[in-house]
């Protein structure tokens, strides 16, 4: 079954993805343990929390999308580890769970319109305590699938690289000559308009006064061990330092944020 219908599947991948990579990257600049408090944003089905809470942090997590609270509330009881899940729209609704050690924003920053990404982590800012960092991760918009088309039901779609990249008019035109159904090809559109690249999330970062700890480049996503078998691989050799180039080659942008 495709990993996307699949959510415990996709569930159980985040996880692990998390566990394998995140705890240790995030413990560099922030240690945490029993009773830290980590928040994340567009938690989904909470995957990427559940190490944390199996660590002896205590994990909140907040979605708009009711279904997918409703699976993490069952995917965390049936494991038997405890978690806070709250169906909201972070930018809307005030969320009044106090301070955070650890706030992470793991692949949402492509789905803000531009012109509440700024309000965003703003937002962010509030919930952290005064030593807390944020952890956001995103895939740079020019990279091979940078538009999420690899969520496509049409194999065409999701496996051509590159196709977000055309014209709105032929990229539309494309979706909907290759059979994907038109309430996907609107998911599609608003990914595209909302699309993310290096050099602006880090004029966002000063726009908000948030002092960038790590910005680290993968040029093989370290999710892709979960998705694909593959091992990680970070954008080097001084690409990463090459304005928009390293925007094609950055299959995930991986940042540790602390206020001024």
């Amino acid at each position: 079954m495709n990993r996307y219908s699949d959510r415990e599947r996709y569930f159980s991948e985040l996880a692990e993805t998390s566990e394998r990579y995140y705890l240790d990257y995030l413990r560099k600049f922030k240690p945490f343990g029993d009773r830290s408090r980590v928040l994340e944003v567009g938690c989904g089905e909470g995957g990427n929390l559940l190490p944390f809470a199996q660590s002896g942090c205590d994990v909140v997590g907040v979605d708009i999308s009711r279904g997918k609270i409703e699976k993490a509330i069952r995917f965390f009881k049936d494991r038997g580890t405890e978690g806070l899940f709250r169906c909201m729209d972070f930018l809307d609704d005030e969320l009044q769970d106090g301070l955070f050690d650890i706030v992470i924003a793991k692949d949402i920053m492509e789905h803000i319109t531009p012109a509440k990404k700024e309000q965003f982590l703003q937002s962010v800012q509030l919930l952290l305590r005064p030593d807390g960092i944020a952890f956001f991760g995103f895939p740079a918009w020019q990279m091979p699938f940078g538009g999420h088309q690899q969520t496509c039901r049409k194999w065409i779609c999701a496996h051509l690289p590159w196709t977000h990249l055309l014209p709105e008019k032929a990229y539309r035109s494309f979706l909907s000559r290759s059979g994907e159904d038109s309430g996907h090809i609107e998911e599609l559109m608003e990914i595209r308009e909302c699309r993310m690249s290096v050099e602006l999330f880090e004029r966002l970062c000063s726009a908000t006064g948030f002092q960038v700890l790590d910005r680290t480049l993968w040029l093989v996503n370290p999710h892709y061990r979960a998705k694909f078998g593959l091992i990680p691989l970070r954008l080097r050799l001084g690409l990463d330092r090459i304005p928009r180039l390293r925007n094609y080659l950055s299959t995930s942008c991986f940042y540790i944020l602390r206020n001024n």
